[in-house]
């Protein structure tokens, strides 16, 4: 089967049958097209020509300039391509030993309370665009939401009377999430006031900007960059960060790891364990900063 026509089939396959999420798919559709290529370049056309060492040769070239992560992700990806050939034309499957070492978790990086509270403070709420990246940024936060999530958030699904949203996450599983409540009073203005105003033609999308269209991922990824700029902030902050602050500053806060779990929509706990070592790494931070004897020199040198 030629690698191109298998292609098209496995993406028609997990596009309708397999019941993955958007982004999930376009993942995949770029690690694979970029193991095609590769295949292709090494004159490899056909399914029924690739060997378990082009597979590992591939990803061995990958290994050069790709994260752990996204090394990761590129061999499931294969290995799905792969398995789902081998399953419809009953062929062997060459990826069936490909393992990838995610190799260490870096702990995730997120925003102090202070650099929240600064990075909210900053916008004019008078001015309508300011307003409308305030109430985005702000229910990123508020409600520890995926930029994907955020962005397809529909009317329906916020309800500010009741202080909580539903939320239409990877895989299309659907997770209720409460609003803080000192974000209540913004939300509600950018509905009420400014939502109106934007919008040209009717919608059910709950944040659209100035065109009346999608608030796009991307806008919002530019907006913290130019906000990180102006704030002259150290660490570059993304909309993903966000979602790790909300996280860590819950756990901080007393929230348990299984309740943040369900709100981060999180299917698996052990992802969402990473925000204990978060904690770990700050209290040990506290002890050295703040302990006596973390201090240079001996603290009990006058008892000898």
């Amino acid at each position: 089967m030629k690698t191109d026509e298998a292609l098209k089939d496995y993406l028609v396959h997990i596009k309708v049958n397999d019941g993955k999420s958007r982004m999930t798919v376009t993942s995949y559709v770029s690690d694979l097209k970029q193991y095609i290529e590769w295949l292709h370049q090494h004159d490899i056309n056909d399914t029924d020509k690739i060997r378990p060492r082009h597979v590992q040769q591939f990803m061995s070239e990958q290994s050069l300039d790709k994260s752990g992560a996204s090394l990761s992700r590129m061999a499931a990806s294969i290995r799905s391509f792969h398995r789902d050939l081998s399953f419809m034309y009953k062929v062997k499957d060459p990826s069936i030993n490909l393992h990838v070492s995610k190799g260490q978790k870096k702990l995730p990086v997120y925003c102090t309370e202070d650099e929240i509270a600064k990075l909210m403070n900053s916008f004019d709420d008078t001015v309508p665009e300011q307003l409308l990246e305030h109430a985005v940024l702000e229910m990123i936060y508020s409600c520890g939401l995926r930029i994907s999530e955020v962005t397809s958030l529909t009317l329906a699904r916020v309800d500010l009377d009741s202080a909580k949203l539903r939320v239409l996450g990877k895989g299309d599983k659907e997770r209720i999430v409460p609003i803080a409540r000192g974000s209540l009073p913004l939300l509600k203005k950018y509905r009420d006031t400014l939502r109106p105003v934007f919008m040209k033609k009717k919608t059910q999308l709950f944040f659209i900007n100035r065109f009346g269209r999608r608030v796009t991922p991307r806008s919002v990824e530019l907006l913290l960059q130019k906000k990180c700029e102006e704030l002259q902030f150290e660490k570059k902050i993304t909309p993903h960060k966000l979602r790790h602050s909300y996280a860590t500053h819950m756990l901080a806060g007393g929230a348990d790891l299984r309740s943040i779990q369900e709100m981060l929509g999180h299917s698996d706990i052990s992802t969402t364990e990473i925000y204990t070592h978060v904690a770990d790494s700050q209290l040990f931070e506290g002890y050295r900063k703040f302990h006596p004897g973390s201090l240079e020199g001996d603290l009990y040198d006058d008892d000898q």
